[in-house]
């Protein structure tokens, strides 16, 4: 098991730039793969990036080339950059762990993105 805490969500203008944060309560190292997703109102949650141990990160198309994930296994947190900003990226994005066959969720950060 592990619990997740998203920070760093924020108001931003367009064009803006915002680092979310997802604090584990154990050793990241040893979790296949860590996840960002994000869910605007009225729709579904859908997949922002992932990262896997030894692969490279994959992202969603409507995000590539803006946003960035990494994690730190020492800090035992993941990240995610997220530059060039559009008022598209409002949603409360979450943190996803994938342990074995399980996935563990945290409580979402808000983003907002608008002038």
């Amino acid at each position: 098991q592990v619990q997740l805490v998203e920070s760093g969500g924020g108001l931003v203008q367009p064009g803006g730039s915002l680092r979310l944060s997802c604090a584990a309560s154990r050793n990241i190292f040893s979790i296949n793969a860590m996840a960002w997703y994000r869910q605007a109102p009225g729709k579904q949650r859908e997949s922002v990036a992932r990262i896997t141990y030894g692969s490279s990160p994959n992202y969603a198309d409507s995000v590539k080339g803006r946003f960035t994930i990494s994690r730190d296994n020492a800090k035992n947190t993941v990240y995610l950059q997220m530059n060039s900003l559009r008022p598209e990226d409002t949603a409360v994005y979450y943190c996803k762990a994938e342990i074995a066959l399980n996935n563990y969720w945290g409580q979402g950060t808000q983003v907002t993105v608008s002038s």
